[in-house]
């Protein structure tokens, strides 16, 4: 009776202990919104891929779609979300210009068509010269612009920028009025059906330059490494099972067309134009690559030039921003780091 009662306790006590643990257990939450580049993170929560990599390093990973792309990014930059999915001029220009020290754990492909330049007034871009174009005002479609611009010889001020939402940019471009628009997918698809739509520019010709990232804060990241494991672990994971012709990839890259809002075939569309880093090995050499801190002096430059580094910025490199290829801007100040750390433990399948 006595061994019976003592086995009772030490029972009793294992599930209190059990129950701790599970309460004491780091859990994370992170943001998305939709984009073909960052819909393997929806699947990879759905499917299970992520809890799977969250459960072999004991913490708990969720990820919560935000509709609107600018809020998502604002509720991180606000404390809300350990990571979010943003482009590289996005982290730049929100969170580590209003002094989040963020770290972009993994650049998951650019923009390799996604983001273009359509009109139905203009046969090149040296057209679009006096003419009004609509787009989201200090967007990476803003970036787009002024880009392609430089390549015809031309400036913003030879052009008028109209400020329009990204739900109303199709809408508008079916009025008379609007008769240029620069976006991304799968607007850019729907605006390109309509007739008399033509593409004059497309991210394809800054290949490198439109990053779409994986961003984490970086205090979060030194004290929970295992974040940055499971999460590098599920994302290559996830990039391989959704690649190819077979039944498995083609059923994950359907559910995610259709989160997305489309069909397989229009998702497939959408991923021709994003250029996937689709192994770590590639991941890892684009992220130690010179090109990127060059990229990412550009994006410097254009920021500070539209005033997206805060009014008291004094000039473009105010914030450092560290990449394995060294620091551009102020070593005083890196609030941006682009991090090779667990990309390379990925390649050398030390996960």
């Amino acid at each position: 009776m006595l061994k019976a009662r003592y086995k009772g306790l030490l029972l009793a006590a294992l599930v209190l202990f059990s129950a701790s643990a599970a309460a004491a257990k780091p859990a994370f939450k992170l943001c998305w919104s939709i984009y073909a580049g960052w819909m393997p993170w929806d699947y990879a929560q759905q499917s299970g891929i992520i809890k799977k990599w969250a459960d072999k390093y004991n913490i708990d990973i969720q990820f919560v779609q935000v509709n609107d792309y600018i809020e998502s990014v604002n509720q991180y930059t606000a404390g809300g979300f350990d990571g979010c999915t943003m482009t590289n001029m996005d982290a730049l220009t929100l969170p580590a210009s209003g002094g989040v020290d963020s770290t972009a754990l993994i650049v998951g492909d650019y923009s390799n068509g996604n983001d273009g330049i359509l009109t139905k007034s203009a046969d090149s871009v040296a057209a679009l010269k006096g003419q009004a174009v609509n787009l989201v005002e200090l967007s990476v479609s803003h970036y787009l612009l002024a880009r392609a611009l430089e390549t015809a010889g031309l400036s913003e001020k030879d052009i008028t920028v109209v400020n329009t939402a990204d739900a109303d940019l199709v809408s508008a471009f079916t009025t008379p009025d609007v008769k240029n628009i620069v976006t991304w997918n799968p607007l850019l698809a729907e605006a390109q059906k309509q007739p008399g739509a033509k593409t004059l520019f497309t991210s394809a010709k800054i290949p490198g330059e439109i990053l779409d990232l994986l961003v984490v804060n970086t205090a979060t990241l030194k004290k929970h490494p295992e974040l940055g494991k499971a999460l590098t672990g599920a994302w290559f994971e996830t990039l391989k099972t959704m690649q190819g012709d077979s039944e498995t990839a083609k059923a994950a890259r359907t559910l995610m067309g259709e989160a997305a809002g489309t069909t397989l075939e229009g998702f497939d569309g959408q991923l021709a134009a994003t250029h996937l880093f689709t192994t770590p090995q590639l991941a890892l050499a684009f992220t130690t690559s010179p090109q990127l801190k060059t990229t990412m002096q550009k994006v410097a430059e254009f920021s500070f030039s539209h005033g997206l580094l805060g009014d008291a910025a004094p000039s473009a490199d105010v914030v450092g921003i560290e990449t394995p290829a060294g620091v551009w801007g102020d070593t005083q100040n890196v609030k941006l780091r682009f991090s090779d750390e667990f990309v390379r433990l990925a390649a050398t399948n030390q996960l």
